[in-house]
């Protein structure tokens, strides 16, 4: 059948399974949403307060699920507002498809009314991107961007469609989504001297990341552990891939990992890195970290291998059949006084305490406790942040979903909101715990506009801004190493967030001393809807353990 290209994209949605895209309309992008209104019985439109929504929303909807996030822009502005969400979605490896409008091909490179060059501006923070300038071109090109997006090692792909693309007609055929091309795993060969070097540690230690979560591998994961009889951590992304009760689990390592984490790295005598990518605020000084181990490195993507750490072994592939894989050739493990002495350091070191009076720790305990083990955490960035990774309870994949690479303040709020839809199913009858933004006063200030979009889709997300009236990592870093000059890090200024919420149709509250807190904490919760707690903490609370940067993991500051 002849369809318009804008047509063709909404059919292409549904051959891959689109039940949910996020975006904001504008003259370039207008015949995809005219389409959208005829397709508005299939194809859910979630219209965001800002672009830069659309794309965490995006985001938070594929980390959530698991499945490909949609997010539309138009031309110009509204195409660069996006770049900021496909960056975090990039360094996180989360599957993104990303559509524009441009103008007319007749228009492009000539100065016209919000044309940019939004091809060249995203190259270097997408798996892949495309400008389609022939109609007949536009399914395959939409079917590939799903392809690559999920593939391999997930990303976000862009694909540009100038205006008359869109209002162009050509012949459209109903295609089957192609399946996903799986990495070969390494040869029998390395998997058997992987094992070997397994057998032979004395001290092994696991180091998980995300990679385990987007690889849908902490099945495997936990029975591998299991086999090795090895203590194990992960870094921020791959909180919720191993069972954070668990004996064996030392939760995270590096700048504000555990004792007994930074120590095993530091003290094993054999490092197993399973989808994670030694970033600098894990690793802290090289020459310190893990610096009598051998390093196993298992990875989907082969770019990862010795780019930041170099290793003396590792096995390419879908993380799942790897360590399936390794861990029917090893033999099983047992390492009882070495599993001692991390126990030991777990006990002497607990990684954290509640404090006296209103203590974000005590904030996080309550709302843990409420929340339930089926809760699903949404972090900004900054000191909530790494509280968060810290004290919260995860039970399962999947439950925390953060900006880590990027670190993007203001992510948490649209990203909520798409991990509410994203497990919601495509018939939004899904049944799920509850969804929790935990957000500082300066993250919440940049993309609080997002409460009109939980306002108005009654998206029931419950807000927890932690609110010290600072910027309260850089000030702890002002602090520590700067002389405690303070400079331009102390936010005193409006609004006044319960007031705020109000304006926009979210019911308020604030907690300011530690007597009101688990009672409004309850209410909250009880809250239909969105709902906003405004916890009014100290200034100078700061997140310990800690390493000071360009030292070794080793070298913890406690206080």
């Amino acid at each position: 059948m002849e369809l318009t290209g804008a047509e063709i994209l909404m059919e292409c949605f549904l051959e891959q399974g689109v039940d949910t895209v996020f975006g904001y309309p504008g003259g370039q992008i207008l015949p995809t949403y005219d389409a959208l209104y005829q397709y508005a019985d299939r194809i859910r439109h979630i219209l965001t307060a800002h672009e830069q929504g659309a794309s965490h929303a995006a985001d938070g909807y594929a980390r959530a699920s698991g499945r490909v996030g949609v997010c539309i822009a138009t031309s110009g502005p509204g195409a660069t507002n996006l770049v900021t969400g496909i960056a975090t979605a990039m360094i996180d490896s989360v599957p993104l498809v990303a559509i524009t409008g441009n103008v007319p091909i007749p228009l492009l490179g000539k100065d016209s009314f919000q044309e940019v060059d939004i091809f060249g501006v995203t190259m270097p923070v997408t798996k892949h991107n495309f400008i389609v300038k022939d109609v007949a071109e536009l399914a395959d090109t939409v079917r590939e961007a799903f392809f690559i997006a999920k593939s391999g090692r997930p990303g976000p792909v862009l694909v540009d469609i100038p205006k008359d693309v869109q209002t162009n007609k050509t012949s459209y055929h109903k295609k089957e989504p192609v399946d996903l091309a799986r990495v070969k795993p390494s040869k029998p060969a390395l998997i058997a001297e992987a094992a070997r070097l397994l057998a032979h540690a004395k001290r092994p230690f696991i180091y998980a990341g995300g990679g385990v979560i987007r690889g849908e591998a902490s099945k495997e994961l936990f029975a591998f552990q299991r086999k090795l009889d090895a203590p194990i951590s992960t870094s921020l992304m791959g909180l919720g891939c191993f069972p954070s009760d668990d004996p064996a689990f030392t939760r995270m390592i590096g700048m504000h990992g555990s004792k007994a984490s930074n120590s095993g790295i530091t003290e094993c005598d054999l490092l197993v890195a399973v989808g994670a990518r030694f970033s600098d605020r894990v690793v802290g000084k090289r020459s310190g970290f893990a610096p009598g181990a051998h390093v196993l490195h298992l990875d989907v993507d082969p770019a990862e291998i010795n780019k930041n750490v170099p290793t003396d072994h590792h096995l390419i592939g879908e993380l799942s059949e790897i360590l399936a894989l390794l861990t029917a050739e090893m033999p099983q493990g047992s390492h009882p006084e070495w599993k001692a002495r991390i126990a030991a350091w777990k006990d002497e070191y607990p990684l954290y305490a509640n404090g006296v009076g209103l203590t974000p720790q005590r904030i996080i305990g309550i709302v843990d406790r409420l929340a339930g083990k089926d809760k699903t955490i949404v972090a900004d960035v900054g000191q909530h942040q790494m509280w968060a990774g810290q004290c919260f309870s995860f039970t399962k994949p999947r439950s925390f979903i953060v900006s880590g690479g990027m670190g993007t303040m203001g992510f948490s709020l649209g990203a909520s909101i798409g991990a509410i839809l994203g497990l919601d199913g495509p018939s939004g009858t899904g049944k799920h715990g509850p969804v929790v933004t935990i957000v500082g006063d300066g993250g919440f200030r940049m993309n609080c506009i997002e409460l009109a979009t939980a306002a108005a889709y009654g998206i029931p997300v419950k807000i927890i801004v932690m609110n010290n009236g600072v910027l309260g990592m850089v000030r702890q870093w002002q602090t520590l190493f700067y002389g405690k000059r303070y400079s331009q890090t102390v936010l005193d200024r409006p609004p006044d967030f319960v007031k705020l919420a109000e304006a926009y149709g979210v019911k308020g509250f604030r907690i300011s001393s530690e007597d009101q807190a688990e009672k409004v904490l309850a209410e909250a919760f009880a809250t239909e809807g969105p709902c906003l707690v405004d916890c009014v903490i100290g200034k100078d609370e700061m997140v310990f353990p800690m390493v000071a940067p360009g030292a070794s993991i080793s070298d913890m500051i406690f206080e």
